[in-house]
């Protein structure tokens, strides 16, 4: 597993440009659809330096946050101090995906995203997050959309690097770190959750339109616009299949526990 301590600044940077909050826009928007109204025990799994963690607290959800790095669970726990008032819903978890300590304890939501691409395979990292989801719960994973690779440095005018990728259907590229990062279909990911009791709901692609755009700094109307165009097509065939990111959904069947 990386350790995004060292390269956090990269990092922070990208999350907080346009194209990053497009991700983590599109991203919450879509998992807090899935959460009811009432608060919900959530684990982020990979939470990095907090950027979804805070969201789904925000909502008024109790939220762990864990990730493998100390440098990043110091950069989140930096973030939740300057919003004091979602401290008591927020804890810390210094632990990787395959380290957790939870035996037979479950959450109404477990997030993971942006890990599986560091990983060689997805396979034990769906059966161990699918574990976690309780009755009723979902399982969120957003990962690099193997389908697609090839198509951000198509867009760039990176034509031997695209037609590379493309002709060998490559299943890694560069990624926003300069990291060469792995990509999974939904398809496969759906599959591995379906085989350990979940029910896959539909899925969505990520930054379909402007995921080349690293240059884009727009106002806020013209990011308004953007968001929800991205938006409209993230849920649809054939745009969602060219977004650069895939975001699956599953969810355990039953009935959710009282909060």
């Amino acid at each position: 597993m990386t350790d995004f301590a060292r390269v956090g600044r990269d990092y922070a940077e990208h999350s907080g440009s346009a194209r990053g909050r497009l991700r983590h826009d599109l991203v919450a928007r879509r998992v807090l659809a899935e959460l009811p109204d009432g608060p919900s025990r959530v684990l982020d799994v990979g939470c990095g330096d907090g950027e979804m963690s805070l969201r789904l607290a925000a909502a008024g959800h109790r939220v762990t946050a864990a990730d493998p790095s100390a440098g990043m669970l110091a950069a989140a726990a930096q973030r939740l101090r300057a919003r004091p008032e979602l401290a008591p819903r927020v804890g810390f978890l210094e632990a990787g995906l395959h380290e957790l300590p939870f035996g037979a304890e479950q959450f109404d939501a477990v997030c993971c995203h942006g890990v599986l691409i560091y990983l060689d395979e997805p396979g034990a990292a769906i059966a161990r997050l699918a574990g976690l989801v309780a009755p009723g719960g979902v399982l969120s994973v957003l990962t690099k959309n193997r389908a697609a690779i090839g198509v951000r440095e198509a867009l760039r005018g990176e034509y031997a690097a695209a037609r590379g990728l493309i002709e060998r259907g490559a299943a890694t590229s560069l990624g926003n770190l300069d990291l060469a990062t792995r990509g999974d279909t939904a398809e496969e990911l759906d599959r591995l959750a379906a085989a350990h009791g979940l029910v896959p709901l539909p899925w969505q692609g990520v930054r379909v339109f402007h995921d080349h755009r690293d240059d884009w700094a727009p106002g806020p109307e013209e990011y308004a616009l953007a968001l929800e165009t991205e938006w409209a097509a993230s849920a649809r065939d054939p745009y969602r299949q060219l977004g650069r990111l895939v975001h699956t959904l599953a969810r355990r069947p039953g009935s959710r526990r009282p909060s």
